[in-house]
């Protein structure tokens, strides 16, 4: 087998030496961390837009159909798993740019 190949350069660099060039530059925001940010956003925008949903059909309910009143409660349900879903990406995210500012 042949010998691992080493990179001639030293550390990682940290602190404002890492905007000093540009390969450096892409080491700033990791993937992880732009991955779990976008993905909160969209389950932010499809939770806000279900719970939007959720209000608009509260006036059906009131007209006592069993089966309207069954599609709100699921919808009630979706909303907070959606919520739910959010706060777990965001926190994600915001250890992950911990343990990216600690490194």
């Amino acid at each position: 087998m042949a010998p691992a190949a080493t990179s001639g350069g030293g550390s990682l660099p940290s602190g404002f030496s890492v905007l000093a060039s540009f390969p450096d530059l892409l080491f700033i925001f990791e993937f992880d961390v732009s991955y779990h940010l976008i993905a909160a956003l969209f389950y932010l925008s499809a939770s806000v837009l279900e719970a939007y949903a959720t209000i608009l059909s509260k006036d059906n309910v009131r007209t006592g159909f069993n089966e309207t009143f069954k599609h709100y409660q699921e919808n009630i349900s979706a909303v907070v798993f959606a919520y739910a879903a959010t706060l777990t990406y965001v926190i994600h995210a915001v250890f992950s740019l911990i343990r990216w500012k600690s490194s």
